[in-house]
C-alpha cells in the first residue's frame, strides 16, 4: 500500500508534470471508496455524472443532476480530504450560459468542498470554462468522447481518426486553454493525437482516458477498474482486481448460510443473564 497523500494542490500536480511523473485519477461516487483511494495514494478523484450508469443504474449520463452530484461529490470529499477532488457538471447545468456555469461551479465548490469542476466541449464551450476561472474556481476541460454528446458524436467510439476530426479536436484543446482550463481530459482519442496535445500544452496539464500514455496522467471509471459495472467492459479499462467476483462470492455465502441455519452463530449475538431474563418474565 502507497504512503497517504498529503494534501494534493494545483502547484503540486504541476510539479508532478514537470518532473515527468504521472498523475493518478479515479472515479469515485461514495464515501468508503474515498477512503480506499486516498489510502492508496490516489493523487486526483473525479466524481464523475458518470454515476448515473454506474451508481444509479441509468443507461447514460444525462439524467444526472446537480443534487445527484452534490451528494456524491460532498461524501467523496468526507472519505478523502487530501486527494485533489473534481466536480463533473451534469447536463445542462452550465450550456444554457455563462451565468449558470458560473452559478452552478460555485454550488459545487461551497456544498461539497472539491477542488475544481469539469466540464465537457471544446471551443463553443470556452466563454463558459473563461468564466467560472474568473469567479475563481479551478476548471477542467473534456475533449474527444464527451459522454454528454454521444447520440452526437453517433456513439461510444474513438474520436479524432481523421486529420479534419483531429485538428478539430486540437483546436479545441488550444481554445480551452487559453480559456483558462489548467487541465484537459482527452477520452477514447488516438494516441499520437493525445501526444500532440500534450506536447503543444504550455500552461495546461493534459490527461488520458483511453488515449494512450503520452499525457501527464490516466484517469480510469472505478468500477471498470475493479470489474463491478455488469453491462460492459470497455477496451480501455483494465481489471486490477476482481472486486465483482469476491462479492458475489462473499453473496452466495451469506444466503447459504443463513438459509442451512449456520449464521448467525452464538459469536454474532449478546445473550441476557438468566437472573435478568426470570425478572422479565415476571413482569409480563
Amino acid at each position: 500500500m502507497s504512503e497517504p497523500c498529503k494534501k494534493m494542490t494545483l502547484p503540486g500536480l504541476f510539479k508532478k508534470a514537470a518532473e515527468g511523473k504521472p498523475i493518478t485519477w479515479l472515479t469515485c461516487y461514495d464515501y468508503p471508496t474515498a477512503y480506499l483511494q486516498e489510502q492508496a495514494g490516489v493523487d486526483m478523484i473525479l466524481v464523475g455524472d458518470s454515476l448515473g450508469m454506474t451508481m444509479l443504474g441509468y443507461d447514460s449520463t444525462l439524467p444526472v443532476t446537480m443534487d445527484d452530484m452534490i451528494r456524491h461529490t460532498a461524501a467523496v470529499r468526507r472519505g478523502s480530504p487530501n486527494a485533489w477532488i473534481v466536480g463533473d457538471m451534469p447536463y445542462m447545468s452550465y450550456q444554457p450560459s455563462v451565468e449558470t456555469a458560473i452559478r452552478n461551479a460555485g454550488r459545487f465548490m461551497a456544498e461539497t468542498g472539491c477542488d475544481s469542476i469539469k466540464l465537457e466541449g471544446g471551443a463553443a464551450m470556452a466563454d463558459r470554462i473563461k468564466g467560472i476561472v474568473d469567479a475563481g474556481i479551478p476548471a477542467i476541460g473534456h475533449l474527444g468522447l464527451t459522454p454528454q454528446s454521444v447520440s452526437a458524436l453517433g456513439g461510444f467510439r474513438v474520436q479524432g481518426k481523421g486529420a479534419a476530426a483531429a485538428k478539430k479536436i486540437v483546436d479545441d484543446a488550444k481554445a480551452l486553454e487559453e480559456a483558462g482550463a489548467f487541465m484537459i481530459l482527452l477520452e477514447l482519442v488516438p494516441d499520437r493525437l493525445c501526444q500532440l496535445i500534450t506536447e503543444q500544452a504550455k500552461n495546461c496539464l493534459i490527461m488520458s482516458l483511453g488515449s494512450g500514455p503520452h499525457a501527464h496522467g490516466q484517469l480510469l471509471i472505478y468500477h471498470d477498474a475493479f470489474a463491478l459495472y455488469p453491462k460492459f467492459k470497455p477496451r480501455m479499462a483494465k481489471v486490477f482486481a476482481d472486486a465483482g467476483a469476491v462479492i458475489r462470492e462473499g453473496l452466495n455465502g451469506y444466503v447459504k448460510e443463513v438459509t442451512e441455519k449456520t449464521f448467525p452463530a452464538s459469536e454474532n449475538w449478546f445473550g441476557m443473564a438468566d437472573d435478568e431474563y426470570d425478572e422479565l418474565l415476571k413482569t409480563i
